[in-house]
């Protein structure tokens, strides 16, 4: 009887089931790795502005500044003015944003927290306070030489309205400017993507998003970007601080509770102290220096109903930074107290081992109560 054709390649798997692997192999590196996404994203725009690398190209827009003017013959920095491809620079920066936290996360944060001896639930925080450290520990000191360039340093209200409108900056400005919106728009993502776990104040953070990036829109395009960046270096300096108090809360440092009382110092200072002189200047100066008037065709935008809108936002941010301070003082009054300085937004893993030991203590109390169950097993022949 004839066998039929040998396979002279038994081991060779199908196309299909190859290709459907190298999918699933793929897939897994993904979800084991999310750095790889935005990587591969980011490795896309190589070949495609390789191809023409001039600002004829559009994919230049996305890696580079867009609309500089002419170079002044009086040696003063070049200026860039503002339009949509804006929204592509922010775009891109939004990738990278994506990548360097999921890469700095996972390949150097991950094994610190090991070696920290750091629980599965400490761990995920601890990184993602790290690595807010990091950031801001670099964007800070950016921001204030950004500041120090511009009218409004050391937060001089006074220069947030003069010669209005600011139509066009410097580089510098330009590029710290959307750079942050290219952070808080990455962080809202990572919050709609729930890649951190929720805390007790969730609500407060989506509004503070929401807010957040109203006012970055609508000062860098009605141009009060002197104002926006006042705003931005007094939150990044007390987000620096509240990180790396987290940071050092979570490892057990002996310095935790002398640190606490500076980030709560700086906390004050920085949103309250400064934020609110930025308010008062909202209700006096924005009326008094400078034009005060609407005039859609020299995109003079610093009137009544600018106004309202600005002090609306920065009054809801207010709001939000005196709840957080509520939470501030209640850990302080603790760590004072009980010597303990846990942050009672967070759902930690002490929550989780109670939660885990109620369960167990409950099982137990069940399988001891309830007595034994018999099966009997017939025969279905009989």
């Amino acid at each position: 009887m004839d066998p039929g054709p040998v396979d002279a390649h038994p081991d060779k798997k199908p196309k299909k089931r190859r290709g459907r692997s190298l999918f699933y192999t793929a897939n897994s590196a993904m979800i084991k790795h999310t750095y790889l996404i935005p990587a591969v994203m980011l490795l896309a725009f190589v070949p495609l502005y390789a191809l023409n690398p001039s600002p004829s190209n559009p994919i230049y827009h996305f890696i580079f500044l867009s609309y500089p003017l002419e170079q002044p013959t009086d040696g003063s920095p070049l200026q860039y003015g503002k339009g949509l491809w804006d929204i592509a620079f922010v775009v891109f920066y939004t990738i990278v944003l994506s990548f360097t936290r999921e890469f700095i996360m996972q390949v150097i944060l991950r094994p610190l927290a090991r070696w920290f001896s750091l629980s599965r639930s400490k761990q995920a925080r601890f990184m993602e306070q790290m690595y807010s450290a990091i950031y801001f520990g670099c964007v800070c000191p950016f921001g204030m030489y950004v500041m120090s360039r511009t009218p409004v340093w050391y937060y001089n209200t006074y220069g947030m309205y003069e010669n209005f409108p600011h139509r066009t900056h410097e580089a510098i400005v330009k590029f710290y400017y959307l750079f942050q919106a290219a952070f808080w728009a990455q962080q809202a993502i990572v919050m709609i993507l729930g890649l951190e776990k929720q805390r007790k104040d969730y609500k407060e953070l989506c509004l503070h998003h929401v807010v957040s990036l109203t006012l970055i829109a609508l000062s860098y395009r009605f141009h009060f970007t002197y104002v926006g960046l006042a705003v931005f270096t007094t939150h990044d300096i007390s987000d620096f601080f509240l990180a790396t108090s987290k940071t050092l809360n979570y490892i057990d440092s002996p310095i935790v509770g002398p640190y606490f009382f500076l980030f709560m110092c700086v906390w004050i200072y920085c949103r309250h102290f400064i934020n609110i002189r930025i308010l008062i200047s909202l209700f006096f100066e924005f009326r008094t220096v400078g034009p005060f008037e609407l005039d859609w065709e020299n995109e003079q935008y610093k009137c009544l109903l600018a106004q309202v809108i600005a002090t609306t936002l920065l009054s809801a941010l207010q709001t939000l930074n005196l709840i957080w301070l509520s939470h501030i003082v209640r850990i302080a009054y603790r760590f004072i107290r009980y010597s303990t300085a846990d942050d009672d937004r967070s759902e930690d893993e002490s929550d989780e081992s109670h939660t885990s030991a109620e369960k167990a203590s409950l099982l137990d109390k069940t399988t001891t109560v309830a007595p034994p169950v018999e099966i009997k097993v017939t025969d279905p022949t009989n």
